[in-house]
């Protein structure tokens, strides 16, 4: 199954304009759509869509109050879109859907959807950087630190799902769509990838009661740490309430910033995910704060560590 990852994030919110104002100021891309509904786009197309929960046409909602309507996946190509619609036919109702795509329940009642993916192949340099004993990144005169630098997320990274049945849920992603555990946190849930992505995940399950079922977060790329870091300083300059971060992920390696949204989730920068192929060996630790980031930073008003200039320097 050559699926690529999520294309798109569906949502029906009660606030449309704080939803708006918050993923705009996120860094992505508005896009008014002809049927009413929000997009907003990283920078290779993938994207995070928002309507009002009353609006018209849209996937039923979960039975908690959470506000995911619907995941999107995108896939390689037609070949893999009617794949996993063959699939997929065998057990449940697979709709046709606006544009080409398919649309049915998972096995844990999620929405979702494929379609041939939007995802743009970008060509936009790394985050450079300058390491004692290696060609520098960075060449004589360029500076590495530029507070008015864009910082843009680059493309939706993964998703993140509260589920009452892992393991079930675990084995329809592996066993109907092929996705494979890179690592896995005993008693709460596994780090997915599918077969057309080498990212060390573009899912994760975490166990939970009923009530919670739902998704906890949705997180884009980011260029680097140095981009992440300006993206999320500029949130919290911003007002925004950061929920986690930033910090390093010990699985993944990806460096983390998320935040409280309006729209009842987390959204997270992430940058620096490791890859994976089928030589690697899965990896099971405890869900805890040890495994769970190598380092956590917390974001403070203080100037220095004994915080800030003395008063007679201050200007």
């Amino acid at each position: 199954m050559r699926i690529m990852g999520p294309d798109e994030v569906v949502f029906g919110v009660d606030d449309v304009e704080a939803s708006r104002t918050f993923l705009v100021d996120f860094g992505l891309e508005e896009q008014r759509q002809a049927d009413g509904s929000l997009r907003f786009a990283a920078l290779d197309g993938t994207a995070i869509r928002i309507h009002h929960r009353e609006a018209q046409g849209l996937p039923a909602p979960l039975p908690t109050a959470n506000s995911l309507r619907q995941t999107v996946w995108g896939v390689e190509d037609q070949a893999a879109l009617d794949t996993i619609a063959e699939e997929l036919s065998r057990d449940r109702e697979v709709r046709a859907l606006p544009g080409g795509g398919i649309g049915c329940q998972d096995d844990a009642g999620f929405e979702i959807a494929f379609q041939v993916t939007v995802r743009r192949q970008l060509d936009l340099p790394p985050e450079r950087i300058n390491s004692p004993g290696a060609a520098p990144g960075r060449g004589a005169n360029q500076i590495g630190a530029d507070e008015t630098a864009p910082a843009l997320p680059r493309t939706l990274s993964h998703v993140v799902y509260f589920t009452p049945d892992m393991e079930r849920m675990q084995r329809f992603y592996i066993d109907r769509l092929g996705f494979v555990v890179t690592d896995h946190f005993t008693n709460t849930g596994p780090f997915l990838r599918p077969q057309a992505n080498d990212d060390h995940h573009v899912l994760f399950l975490l166990q939970t009661p009923d009530y919670m079922q739902g998704l906890e977060h949705v997180a884009f790329h980011m260029q680097g740490p140095s981009e992440l870091m300006l993206a999320g300083t500029r949130m919290i300059n911003k007002g925004y309430e950061s929920f986690w971060g930033p910090g390093k992920h010990k699985f993944g390696s990806n460096w983390f910033w998320y935040f409280n949204s309006p729209m009842g989730v987390h959204v997270e920068y992430d940058a620096d995910m490791d890859k994976h192929d089928e030589r690697w060996t899965a990896r099971e630790a405890p869900s805890n704060a040890e495994t769970s980031q190598l380092f956590l930073f917390q974001s403070t008003s203080k100037w220095a560590p004994m915080g800030g200039p003395p008063p007679g320097n201050r200007k």
